[in-house]
């Protein structure tokens, strides 16, 4: 489901792992506003608004703004906070986390592990067998069915 915004960005890559170092001057170039507003900005969409909170096809999510690997469909799950959500990533650095502490919550921040870009964040209220809520923004997310 990759749309037109993977033609114009020469760093949009599902194979390459390099970590990118990428102002965000130059992505605000790249990336369409709404994109840019979550990925660089640390915002958020509307809860019930995002093309994959209540998606179920088989296949593997990616970074919408670099390629990097994120998520496979058998580790999401139906959760009744309006984005889509996972226990599990695909790999473990797949992501990293920080602390985040604004909008007076203590939260932990899911970044992208090649791109840094910002994803979502993650709480301890997910199902088995790891516990974990993966809350992403759809904006941020590719989707490749599985072949």
């Amino acid at each position: 489901m990759q749309d037109s915004t993977v033609a114009n960005n020469p760093y949009y890559s599902r194979i390459d792992t390099q970590k990118l170092a990428v102002t965000d001057e130059e992505w605000k170039k790249i990336l369409p506003q709404n994109v840019y507003q979550i990925s660089r900005k640390k915002g958020t969409e509307w809860a019930f608004s995002g093309k994959y909170w209540n998606f179920s096809g088989l296949g593997t999510y990616y970074c919408a703004v670099c390629g990097n690997p994120l998520f496979i469909s058998d580790a999401k799950f139906a959760s009744s906070c309006g984005w889509p959500s996972f226990y599990e990533t695909i790999k473990p650095d797949s992501v990293i986390y920080l602390e985040d502490r604004s909008h007076g919550m203590n939260r932990i921040e899911v970044l992208c592990g090649r791109c840094d870009g910002h994803l979502g964040h993650i709480f301890d209220d997910g199902p088995k067998p790891t516990g974990k809520r993966f809350c992403m923004n759809s904006l941020v997310l590719d989707f490749e069915p599985k072949k």
